[in-house]
């Protein structure tokens, strides 16, 4: 690859960290703390913003501050849009987290990471809280160790968070594929042998299902 394209490439890579630094919790930040926690030269932290305003990614407050831009809500209504499940697929989360009454989720592979396409919350006031759009990393959790290629249902104790506890087991395509991972989720304290192997049977039944219904989304 000539060193230019290496140059252009390291430049769009930049940008998209600089992007995940906004978060839910962290929607603005001044100049200096983005420097700081991007690990990127001051000039550099101008340049990638600027970039990012001229496409509308990024806004600069009046008080100076920068946040996301306007241009994000095109994006995030075509993921909307891209990744709505069938209603049946909804319902098999709705009735399997009614049945466990714990957290459901169904997460896809992206590249090194897994991200959460879609939740049911439990109805316990003490349940998993997480959000669509969550990224952890492949391997971690149950959900994680499923779409890494492990087969069947997983159990999984203290990952990605201590005190938390998952089942997952996998959603195959039609060409015997696994694009996603159901998820139970909750206090690792509702998870001994006896709760997870009921609920290793029944996120399997669920995902079966889910295989039978298909996805609906580009992930198949």
């Amino acid at each position: 690859m000539p060193a230019e394209d290496d140059g252009t490439v390291r430049s769009v890579l930049r940008a998209f960290d600089l992007l995940a630094l906004f978060t839910e919790h962290r929607r603005t930040w001044a100049v200096k703390d983005l420097t700081v926690a991007s690990g990127l030269a001051k000039t550099t932290v101008l340049r990638l913003v600027a970039t990012c305003e001229q496409r509308g990614l990024l806004w600069t407050r009046p008080d100076g501050r920068i946040t996301v831009g306007p241009g994000m809500l095109r994006w995030a209504q075509l993921a909307n849009t891209a990744w709505q499940l069938p209603e049946p697929v909804r319902q098999v989360l709705r009735e399997l987290a009614g049945e466990c009454r714990e957290t459901v989720n169904l997460y896809v592979r992206s590249t090194s990471v897994l991200v959460c396409v879609a939740q049911q919350e439990g109805p316990l006031a003490i349940r998993h809280v997480g959000r669509v759009g969550d990224e952890l990393p492949l391997g971690s959790g149950a959900a994680g160790r499923v779409l890494d290629g492990a087969e069947g249902a997983v159990v999984s104790h203290g990952t990605p968070e201590a005190g938390a506890s998952s089942v997952a087991a996998p959603v195959h395509d039609g060409d015997g594929r696994v694009p996603a991972a159901l998820a139970i989720t909750g206090p690792s304290s509702r998870f001994g042998p006896g709760e997870a192997a009921a609920f290793a049977e029944a996120v399997t039944a669920a995902a079966v299902r889910i295989s039978q219904i298909g996805l609906g989304t580009r992930a198949e």
